[in-house]
């Protein structure tokens, strides 16, 4: 399988350079040049299937001959060594739980699977592998335990001060190791300009070995594609077939995943994006024009993007067809005030305490519904446990919160962060000197 660049098809690299680039140097993204269907007859027996066997089946589509069977075997093994259910609230909507991996969010999938990726393509390369990322509270916890202790690894993160959880600062600041946090005065959308920035510098770029752990990066988008296909092997168990996903969407990576896994031959009635204050696409959709703008800080951390990276991926499966984009894809923003009580609302009618992007999902959820009755399941995509925003669910729900096993870890070690401002140029300057 060869990659091209959302900039320029003409461009075509292998699996491996796609990885390690992150960014082709047009600063287009890395896209498939083709996207494979899979066999009728897997999707017909899905059920048969593990989320493990899912994962590998859809794995060997892309990587192909980039890394032998066997060993594409254990690394999806150790990656996804975790499970991803639905709970259903009432008999026509359920919740599919992204949050039983280490890092309690459905980065694991991606962040899990990716380091594991690197960690096979460098094991003989002696050159250290620098991976930049920038997070809105999610991805860079996800990132720092998956390539946590990773041989010839180092993981640098740039944080927006302020504008993510404690619990999910304790995440990202307090492993030591090869990994280091750098609280940037600014929004996640600054952030993710220095990491482009970098990448397109050819000074850093000459002295150190760059590679990307954000959605940008397609090591990090093909794995968001299993847990849709688990997501229906789990519903066709149930003599379920039409489905339609609600997705907390920000950068657009998770719903871009499940739009790729319905170009593979996923059977997928509609998609709802389930979005806050932060409304670009939304926007879109309705106008034609794209116009983003600086991103604002809500209850709903990890969706605070104003001008979302993977949107130009989804943009390019659909060959920038508005009308078809417009017709798989429904719509619902929700403020802060919307998403307390949708939080509130879980709980008083299923006794279930989400987060609040997955209360946003579910309010989307009851949108949809309600503007298109009919015999379908509609799952909503839990993103991230809730014990991880204890200063976004009101105090008393958040005593129902059961903190799961192996969350203990938090409470442990000190903050370790370089304070910085929003400046590309103090950024490059702390690269080189701790090159």
């Amino acid at each position: 399988m060869k990659f091209y660049s959302t900039n320029n098809k003409a461009l075509r690299t292998d699996f491996k350079n796609a990885v390690f680039n992150s960014l082709p140097a047009d600063k287009g993204l890395y896209m498939p040049e083709e996207i494979p269907k899979l066999d009728p007859l897997f999707i017909k027996n899905i059920t048969h299937y593990s989320l493990q066997e899912i994962a590998l089946e859809i794995a060997k589509i892309y990587v192909g001959d980039d890394i032998p069977a066997a060993a594409l075997k254990n690394i999806v093994e150790d990656a996804i060594n975790f499970e991803a259910p639905i709970r259903f609230l009432d008999s026509e909507t359920g919740v599919l739980e992204l949050f039983h991996g280490p890092s309690f969010a459905f980065k694991d999938f991606g962040a899990r699977f990716m380091s594991r990726i690197m960690g096979y393509f460098s094991r003989e390369d002696d050159q250290l592998l620098d991976v930049l990322v920038a997070t809105s509270g999610d991805t860079g916890g996800a990132v720092a335990l998956g390539f946590l202790g990773v041989p010839g690894t180092r993981v640098t993160i740039l944080y927006p001060k302020g504008k993510v959880s404690k619990v999910q600062e304790q995440q990202l600041t307090t492993n030591g190791q090869n990994i280091r946090a750098i609280e940037v005065e600014g929004t996640f959308d600054d952030c993710q300009a220095l990491v482009k920035q970098a990448f397109n510098d050819p000074e850093v770029n000459k002295q150190m070995r760059l590679t990307s752990a954000n959605s940008i990066n397609i090591s990090r988008l093909i794995p968001q594609t299993f847990y849709y296909f688990w997501a229906y092997a789990q519903l066709r168990a149930q003599g379920i077939s039409d489905v339609v996903f609600t997705v907390p969407s920000g950068n657009y990576g998770n719903i871009g995943a499940g739009l790729l896994a319905y170009k593979m031959g996923l059977p997928v009635t509609n998609f709802v994006a389930a979005t806050n204050a932060n409304d670009t696409v939304p926007r879109f959709l309705t106008s034609g024009t794209y116009e983003p703008k600086p991103s604002v800080q809500t209850l709903a951390n990890a969706m605070d993007v104003g001008d979302p990276s993977n949107w130009v991926r989804i943009q390019d499966l659909f060959n920038y067809d508005l009308s078809a984009l417009q017709h798989l894809i429904c719509t619902y923003t929700y403020d802060d005030e919307a998403t307390l009580a949708g939080v509130q609302e879980m709980y008083d009618q299923y006794g279930y305490v989400a987060c609040p992007h997955t209360a946003i999902a579910y309010l989307a959820s009851k949108a949809y519904r309600a503007a298109h009755p009919g015999t379908y399941a509609s799952i909503l995509l839990s993103t991230a446990h809730p014990c991880k925003f204890p200063d976004a669910i009101p105090p008393a729900l958040f005593k129902q919160v059961k903190v799961p096993a192996g969350a203990d870890y938090l409470a442990r070690g000190e903050k370790q962060a370089v304070p910085m401002q929003a400046n590309y140029d103090a950024f490059k300057t702390y690269l080189i000197a701790h090159k």
